[in-house]
């Protein structure tokens, strides 16, 4: 057999990509690469190093085969998909599973055997006509225990320069780690593309996730999302072997909250999209570690956290230069930069939804040639970028950035924070009693309520346990429990918060202006050192409001009045009892074998919130409670 792989990528790879790869001792690589090489057929291979010219060549690629275009400031590029190609794919991703196993329904899975036939007859001779190009990155970062080497064959050239943005490169990794290198996989084509350079049979469209041999399959579409394997996709199988091994991968950012004399405390956070994940993320005069994917191990009897990226794929619509100052600077900085689905102007510039400034006339979008008012072969208006435009660009250049990025330790995690878009439940910021008490009604009780712009229904509350639904490849019972037993043996917990920045008054108005949220978080980075003192309520510890109070004048220069405080934070028992209710369904209908610990800690928080109830009535003040 060996033999067989090397005449194949002796003959496939020619001599000097021969060379590149025998530089990693894998015989386990080579098959991959020798198979699939051979299956899907592409007329050249180039193997990618972590040589800048071998990374130049692709991105040079892009430009060379029509995937992406210059722009006019320096570095920057702009890709299209199809129009129909502009967000992941939900119902064709599958997690791919032996006969007889199964996960909870809320998870797509699809017979392996089946699907596995399936998307290697799709992917047969996919590539012919193409280059392919071998990748080799390091998801977190190098030469930690963090490390987790990943390679991917992909005909996009497109992808591969997302990839070159967004993650460490691992060639060296695969070198260094040589035989022992338990690697994830990824295949990746974008098919048949049509004269735009799009896929073309979106049909065909197909994202499997085969949980045995770890590996990712993706063809037929050229979205981020859907193609560049080693984010959402890769996820799934980093979820899978962390969950066996006692370590966790989340939907998480991480980043410094800075308090008293020069201190630096990290939190991660969970949030739903449109929940304030990304504003959190960027909150001025903080730093940000990363703000979408987490890998959290226990070191020395601490909880330690690295960015499993090392740049950010991110909605640009809306971003403009008083909301978003920073990524403001990054979008309109020479570097490189690359936009997707925005609309392209005469003068070759990029303008999206929200975008300072009026909206062009004219240009150049994912729909083609576009002009105010365009409509689709539906009848609706087109916008001048799709509401998923995207940028891609390295965290480096962010102003804001932590210089904890690349530290191979990881940082030390002082707060976990979980948040929700909640008009009438949880207040601005609690923390939970324990560990158990967070895990169970913050992260496992986790609800977003719907927008009308985004789903045409207002105030829907979605179920997101954790923010990672969609992305699990375990039975959440195990998911729950393996956050669970994370904190054992740890010297001193992760303290977890709930945060919540849309609850609304009587009147339908917020009650929290968008900047307040930087105070939430100093009085959390507090509580983290046992600084300040807090009021046990029912469903969690609350702020005192003479910390607020000052903390709102530190922070934000803002008075802060005792009516707000009590508007903000009053505990609002029928909404608490109906949330609990409305949890224990979830659990006790949808999901399989949910822990007891869970209903035991739902129960006791209920028992609480009614006897409360019977003291105050169905809605008490902070005061009610100190």
């Amino acid at each position: 057999m060996a033999d067989k792989v090397h005449d194949i990528l002796k003959k496939r790879l020619g001599e000097h990509g021969y060379e590149k790869l025998m530089r990693i001792d894998n015989p386990a690589l080579h098959e991959f690469v020798a198979k699939n090489i051979e299956h899907c057929n592409p007329d050249k291979v180039f193997i990618c190093t972590d040589d800048p010219a071998d990374i130049k060549y692709i991105r040079e690629a892009a430009i060379r085969n029509g995937e992406e275009m210059s722009l006019a400031t320096q570095g920057h590029t702009v890709h299209f998909d199809n129009y129909s190609d502009q967000a992941r794919d939900k119902a064709h991703t599958l997690i791919l599973l032996p006969k007889g196993k199964k996960l909870d329904k809320t998870i797509k899975t699809g017979d392996r055997d089946e699907c596995l036939k399936e998307i290697h007859d799709i992917m047969k001779d996919i590539m012919k006509g193409k280059e392919v190009y071998v990748r080799f990155f390091c998801l977190g970062p190098t030469k930690s225990e963090f490390s987790m080497p990943t390679t991917q064959l992909t005909d996009s050239a497109y992808v591969a320069h997302s990839e070159d943005i967004l993650y460490r490169q691992g060639f060296e990794e695969f070198v260094k780690q040589g035989k022992n290198a338990r690697f994830f996989k990824i295949v990746h084509s974008a098919g048949e593309l049509n004269d735009d350079k799009t896929s073309k049979n979106l049909d065909k469209r197909r994202i499997y996730i085969d949980l045995e041999d770890n590996i990712v399959y993706s063809a037929n579409t050229q979205y981020g999302g859907n193609t560049i394997g080693l984010k959402k996709l890769s996820m799934r199988l980093a979820i899978n072997r962390g969950s066996k091994e006692g370590w966790l991968t989340e939907h998480m950012l991480v980043m410094g909250v800075h308090g008293p004399n020069n201190r630096v405390t990290y939190f991660t956070g969970a949030f739903p999209s449109l929940c304030g994940k990304t504003s959190t993320a960027m909150l001025d005069n903080e730093t940000i570690v990363g703000d979408d994917i987490a890998y959290l191990r226990k070191k020395d009897g601490e909880a330690r956290a690295v960015n499993v990226e090392k740049g950010m794929f991110g909605i640009i619509m809306g971003i403009n230069s008083v909301d978003d100052p920073i990524q403001w600077k990054a979008l309109n900085t020479p570097g490189e930069l690359i936009v997707s689905n925005v609309l392209v102007t005469p003068d070759k510039g990029a303008h999206w939804i929200g975008k300072d400034g009026d909206v062009p006339p004219k240009g150049i979008n994912h729909s083609g040639e576009w002009h105010k008012g365009k409509k689709d072969k539906d009848g609706n208006e087109i916008t001048p970028s799709h509401k998923n435009a995207r940028f891609t660009v390295s965290l480096e250049n962010l102003e804001n950035l932590d210089p904890a990025l690349h530290d191979p330790r990881g940082v030390v995690v002082g707060g976990m924070v979980y948040g929700g878009r909640d008009s009438d439940t949880w207040v601005p910021i609690e923390e939970s009693f324990d560990w158990t008490h967070g895990i169970i009604t913050k992260g496992a009780a986790l609800e977003s309520e719907t927008t009308a712009a985004t789903l045409g229904q207002e105030g829907v509350r979605k179920f997101n346990l954790m923010s990672n639904l969609d992305f699990l490849s375990v039975p959440i019972s195990a998911y729950i429990q393996a956050n669970l037993d994370f904190a054992k043996g740890l010297k001193k917990a992760p303290l977890i918060f709930s945060v919540n920045y849309f609850l609304k008054g009587k009147d339908g108005k917020f009650l929290n202006e968008k900047t307040d949220k930087k105070v939430w978080y100093r009085w959390a980075e507090l509580r983290v050192h046992n600084d300040v003192e807090a009021i046990e309520t029912p469903t969690g510890r609350i702020p005192k409001y003479d910390d607020l109070k000052r903390l709102f004048q530190e922070v934000l220069n803002k008075d802060y009045s005792k009516e707000d405080y009590n508007k903000q934070f009053m505990t609002r028992i029928p909404e608490s009892l109906a949330k609990i209710e409305r949890i224990k369904k979830i659990y006790e209908t949808d999901i399989i074998d949910p822990p007891k610990v869970l209903f035991d800690t739902l129960e006791a928080q209920k028992q609480r919130l009614l006897e409360a109830q019977k003291k105050f009535g169905d809605y008490g003040t902070p005061d009610k409670f100190a």
